[in-house]
């Protein structure tokens, strides 16, 4: 067996020698987050991601989620930072114990003992980041004829072409039901 022996650099200095495959910049960016999240307090940087579906939206429109700071070498039972609008503060301070179930469902174990809120200006998630409508995704209907054609069954072409039309004569994005919250 050969042992790889370091390559000289051009400036004369040991170098290990590369190895590996090329990573995308998208493949990378969990890590490069993970990373930042924990210098400020948090194991998953899920919980502020996805801060909606843990609290719901009612509670994620007035609250966002700062820190968890853990008990020296424990990764459980520790304290949930919130930034709150000041005018929800006092509704928020009921349903900590909510909040805290909800967290700790999210974790899987009793991650968080207790809430300390702050109160400050909260940016909504719709307001950060706006959405793009999708493009329109109408179909031309002379090439959708041609190709139901070549449909065997009668029934499904007839549901085919009624779905065509459907999306044909609609405009925008879909609307959503709202969810709860």
């Amino acid at each position: 067996m050969t042992e790889r022996r370091p390559h000289k650099s051009r400036n004369g200095s040991d170098e290990r020698p590369r190895g590996g495959r090329a990573r995308a910049v998208a493949e990378m960016l969990p890590d490069v987050g993970r990373a930042a999240f924990r210098r400020f307090g948090f194991v998953q940087s899920a919980v502020v991601s996805r801060w909606a579906e843990i609290v719901g939206h009612r509670y994620a429109r007035v609250s966002a989620p700062e820190s968890i700071r853990f008990p020296q070498g424990k990764r459980a039972d520790g304290v949930l930072t919130l930034a709150v609008a000041s005018a929800h503060a006092p509704m928020m301070q009921h349903v900590a114990p909510d909040i805290v179930e909800r967290v700790n469902r999210f974790f899987g174990y009793p991650a968080v003992a207790r809430v300390v809120m702050r109160q400050g200006t909260i940016v909504p998630a719709a307001a950060a980041a706006p959405r793009q409508p999708p493009p329109s995704l109408k179909p031309v209907t002379a090439e959708l004829g041609e190709s139901l054609r070549a449909i065997a069954d009668p029934e499904l072409r007839a549901v085919l072409e009624a779905l065509a039309q459907g999306v044909a004569q609609t405009s925008g994005a879909p609307a959503i039901g709202k969810g709860r919250g």
